[in-house]
């Protein structure tokens, strides 16, 4: 399923991916920026023709806007306009504001409604962003599939989600939270396995410049730099390069284009120059040897 959304991955994410469906666990992936996390999860809703609902994560996340908020405004204008036609009813008023009419749904409880093709694929993306206290918030929601709302009680799925947690790992996420999904570091992929991605997702790229665009990445991944290219460098960087129309790699094409790669000037800086050419010439050098 995943090959067919042009998800490619080895065994192991495979089968940890089919162990989270199949026991209906959260799944949380752990690993570099750029080496597939949050791509797999826009895989399984398109394979499964399910919902993707995403909560992108921040520092200062809070409950408003993860689980629930009310609307005031709403609120508001039927106070003034219950005012105005002489409804003092407070009791009634309270109970009408506090319905689910005025309730926005934010991802967490969201991803809890009923849909029409099935319980959708809840991405929870870059966890590690977000403090300790929405950790929390986030331990009902894996263990028993519910939020609770002061004024409405516990709401629970009917048929859980299915869970995807992201963490490009700049804290360490708390074991409780861990503890209740089925974990899998997601690493940088061999030569083999990122040719066969870039292929995937850049079928008009010739051969030569695919396998050379994998080739010089990985030999960027072993140089000091502030932040190595992921595979959805390798994937940008190959695009760019059709787009000019490239065929094959040159030390001023990379020039050229090293920003789709590198996000640094530092890190661009120090490649640009004679570094490029002798990294191009060591992939090169891979290349034939492994023909």
């Amino acid at each position: 399923m995943l090959a067919g959304e042009n998800y490619v991955c080895g065994r192991d994410l495979a089968t940890v991916a089919f162990l989270s469906l199949s026991l209906g666990k959260p799944l949380f992936l752990e690993g570099e920026a750029g080496v597939g996390k949050t791509e797999i999860a826009k895989a399984l809703a398109s394979g499964l023709g399910r919902k993707l609902i995403r909560l992108q994560c921040y520092e200062g996340l809070d409950a408003a806007s993860a689980i629930y908020e009310w609307n005031f405004a709403a609120q508001m204008i039927t106070i003034r306009t219950a005012e105005a036609a002489g409804n003092a009813d407070r009791e009634e008023l309270q109970t009408e504001l506090f319905s689910s009419d005025y309730l926005i749904r934010r991802p967490l409880l969201d991803a809890l409604q009923p849909h029409a093709e099935g319980p959708p694929v809840l991405l929870i993306d870059e966890v590690d962003r977000t403090d300790e206290p929405f950790e929390a918030f986030l331990l009902e929601v894996l263990s028993d599939f519910q939020v609770t709302i002061p004024e409405l009680g516990p709401i629970r799925a009917v048929e859980p989600p299915v869970v995807i947690l992201t963490s490009n790992r700049t804290r360490e996420v708390h074991d409780a939270l861990k503890r209740r999904c089925l974990y899998h570091w997601v690493d940088y992929p061999a030569f083999e396995r990122e040719l066969e991605i870039v292929r995937a997702r850049v079928p008009e790229a010739t051969e030569t410049l695919s396998a050379q665009v994998v080739a010089f990445v990985q030999g960027l991944r072993k140089e000091d730099l502030f932040k190595g290219p992921g595979v959805a460098e390798s994937i940008d960087w190959a695009r760019c390069l059709v787009a000019l129309d490239a065929v094959a790699l040159s030390p001023e094409l990379i020039t050229d284009t090293l920003g789709a790669v590198l996000k640094y000037q530092d890190d661009i800086a120090r490649i640009a120059g004679a570094e490029t050419t002798r990294l191009l010439d060591e992939a090169q050098a891979t290349l034939a040897k492994a023909s």
